[in-house]
């Protein structure tokens, strides 16, 4: 078990995150006791984000996460239930400090001078997940956005707060997904509902 910082974690960088509406037929979630995942028209919502949390926060690495919405009695929550990082660090910790069940994969994340980001992430064994983000309308200011994350700790729920400023752009993106994979689910979904790139953010996590 690697020495990871206490929270809160004070983090900085770039996100790319897509919005999915997964049939609830084909999503397997076991969110934490007290819970449920939200549905809508027999649907559930889920997201899936890239994340490159640069130097300037507690820690430096990138991620690749998946997460569904749930229901903690009228409160809404964030249910984080596939998530890989590249820093063996950044893994001990969210286990350890908030129940998020961090594995470790290889992620490249790649942005060009036009906007245009470029991701994949695998395993020693498997192809996870690709996606490409092309930016197209930049939303003005920046925001403040503030929200809470549900998973399991020793057998209990334990809610996370995370609150985040950021600049917004809408942006398109692409995805594969490989069916045998354990985003499996996901496959065949290339384009989502929505999705948005968080520029330039600063997060608070926890605490």
């Amino acid at each position: 078990m690697s020495v990871y910082p206490p929270e809160p974690w004070q983090l900085c960088g770039q996100l790319h995150l897509s919005l999915f509406a997964v049939p609830r037929r084909l999503l397997s979630v076991a969110p934490p006791a007290g819970t449920r995942p939200v549905s809508i028209l027999g649907r559930h919502l889920v997201g899936a984000a890239w994340v490159v949390y640069e130097p300037g926060g507690v820690l430096a690495y990138r991620e690749l996460l998946v997460a569904v919405l749930v229901r903690e009695g009228p409160r809404l929550r964030v249910h984080i239930c596939d998530i890989r990082v590249d820093h063996a660090v950044a893994r001990d910790g969210g286990r350890a400090l908030w129940g998020i069940p961090k594995d470790l994969a290889r992620i490249d994340i790649r942005q060009d001078s036009a906007g245009r980001v470029d991701a994949r992430a695998e395993t020693t064994h498997r192809h996870l997940a690709r996606a490409r983000f092309m930016p197209r309308l930049r939303v003005p200011g920046r925001w403040s956005l503030a929200g809470r994350i549900v998973q399991t700790l020793d057998g209990r729920p334990k809610t996370s707060r995370v609150r985040v400023r950021t600049g917004l752009r809408i942006a398109s993106a692409r995805w594969e997904f490989p069916l045998d994979g354990s985003l499996g689910p996901l496959s065949g979904r290339r384009r989502p509902v929505v999705s948005l790139s968080l520029r330039d953010f600063r997060l608070r996590f926890g605490g």
